[in-house]
């Protein structure tokens, strides 16, 4: 079994939106996922109660994470997708150590890239590989990432940051996906979103598998970019 936790200090970063988008996309018959909604504001649940018979399995922490994850393990469970507050309150750290990848989505700014850094100093003090993915990105041009992006991807570099090699673009499909209760698998109107779904989690995919063949190795992977 996995774990992914979607965590940033800086609010509006995207995690709500990457874990219900992922979560659709993963969820299938032999490999089940459970959504973990650790954030106040309730956003990942307003949205599967959206979904209403296709709502996805989703636990609120109350005693803690660690009691989901054992209980999931036992369930057969594949996949746990863990939405974090904005904050690295003791509830963050948990879930970053119960991780086996951190998720950390970054607008392409520099507010939010200096953000990044308190995320990955707690998920470094656990040990817990991680990758930044940059979110809300303006589009390419001919196949070519603006500019903005371009000086975030070489500032996270300095930083010796893993970054995932694609981007999430700005698209309003994303969330009018969410407003349906949908993820962008199934809302048809916009492909380029779903494209970058897909390139997304099979870049998680192939991260995760070399954590789990290397994990005596205190090396942080950079196979997500």
């Amino acid at each position: 079994m996995n774990v992914l936790a979607f965590a940033s200090r800086k609010g509006g970063a995207g995690k709500s939106t990457l874990a219900a988008h992922l979560a659709v996309h993963v969820q299938r018959s032999t490999r089940r996922c459970l959504l973990v909604d650790d954030d106040p504001q309730g956003s990942l649940t307003l949205w599967n109660e959206l979904r209403a018979e296709y709502a996805l399995p989703l636990k609120l922490v109350k005693r803690g994470i660690g009691d989901i994850v054992k209980k999931a393990k036992r369930n057969g469970v594949a996949w746990i997708l863990v939405d974090t507050p904005s904050n690295g309150s003791a509830s963050v750290v948990e879930a970053i150590e119960a991780a086996t990848l951190v998720i950390i989505p970054c607008r392409p700014g520099l507010f939010d890239i200096d953000a990044v850094q308190e995320t990955i100093a707690l998920a470094q003090q656990a040990r817990t590989p991680y990758a930044v993915i940059l979110n809300a990105a303006p589009s390419k041009r001919q196949g070519i990432e603006s500019s903005a992006v371009a000086a975030a991807r070489k500032c996270l570099a300095q930083m010796d940051v893993p970054v995932w090699g694609g981007q999430i673009t700005h698209r309003a499909s994303y969330s009018l996906a969410l407003s349906d209760g949908e993820g962008v698998k199934d809302f048809d109107c916009d492909p380029g979103s779903a494209a970058e779904i897909s390139g997304l989690w099979a870049a998680i995919e192939k991260s995760v598998k070399v954590i789990r063949s290397a994990r005596e190795k205190p090396a942080m992977h950079r196979v997500a970019a």
